[in-house]
């Protein structure tokens, strides 16, 4: 089982140094499912490995200048007291309501990086610009409080945020989405431990790993097609995401009409935006 949770969490980390994000979307799976951690020390320590890992994925980055140092530092500190606030909110929400939203997010994350803008260049900011104050801030606010309180939402909420609200460069919005991941990580940490003990030993050796794989997710981005690995990613979150919601759900729930009626719903929503993105470049 170990080894098995080694792998998975290189995968962590290589999500990370590719894309920007994915780190506590695997991570909590991985710790709930393969180390048979309960779910709130699992949330907490998931914020611990990707924040340790996107500071090492931040590296080749920041050599290569895709990071807007302004804008991610806002960014984080907003972010920050967001998470904050939403891990000491977390120490009163039951278990199975946390991984539910957290499915939830998953799907609802995976939606968005399966749709694409029409004209993303039309967008784009000039590569030294930043973002205005209150859009940070509001932005900021509301990723950093969804992060704390499910322990997810990382990347795929900020990267999102910077390139498609903020109209920053993708490279860039990776790179800068590294440092306020790694901000806001902390922060809801830091909320989470006033009331959940960490399995430390557990805790390094999935960071470990996970700090391995964004190393070599550093030297893969720039080499394999960012459209590719976003709509591949975006599948198996809908998976992951499923999978989450069948563990949590009883038989009798998935047994009822109305729960196949909202996952067809769900794929269904998936499948369109595919095709309004295919028509939009078209």
């Amino acid at each position: 089982m170990t080894v098995l949770i080694v792998a998975a969490s290189l995968l962590v980390g290589v999500s990370l140094g590719v894309l920007g994000g994915g780190g506590s979307i695997l991570t909590v799976p991985i710790l709930v499912y393969l180390a048979g951690q309960d779910t709130k020390e699992a949330i907490a320590t998931s914020l611990f490995v990707v924040g340790v890992t996107s500071l090492a994925a931040l590296v080749p980055h920041a050599r290569a200048r895709r990071i807007r140092w302004r804008t991610g530092l806002l960014f984080g500190a907003f972010s920050m007291a967001g998470a904050y606030g939403g891990g000491r909110l977390a120490e009163y929400v039951p278990g199975t309501a946390l991984l539910v939203t957290f499915a939830l997010m998953m799907l609802a994350t995976a939606v968005a990086m399966l749709r694409r803008p029409r004209n993303p260049r039309k967008r784009a900011r000039p590569a030294h610009g930043d973002l205005p104050l209150p859009h940070i801030a509001a932005e900021g606010l509301v990723v950093g409080a969804v992060t704390g309180l499910v322990g997810s939402g990382g990347g795929f909420l900020v990267v999102p945020a910077l390139a498609l609200l903020g109209g920053l460069p993708m490279g860039v919005a990776v790179g800068t989405s590294l440092l306020v991941i790694a901000m806001k990580s902390f922060a809801g940490l830091a909320g989470h431990l006033a009331g959940v003990a960490i399995d430390w030993r557990l805790a390094l050796i999935v960071t470990a790993s996970a700090v391995i794989g964004s190393l070599a997710g550093g030297r893969l981005a720039g080499r394999i097609p960012q459209d590719a690995l976003r709509t591949a990613f975006g599948w198996f979150v809908v998976v992951m995401g499923v999978f989450v919601l069948v563990q949590q759900a009883g038989a009798a729930v998935w047994s009822h009409p109305a729960t196949w009626a909202g996952v067809v719903a769900v794929l269904a929503a998936v499948l369109a935006a595919r095709r309004w993105r295919a028509s939009g470049a078209g």
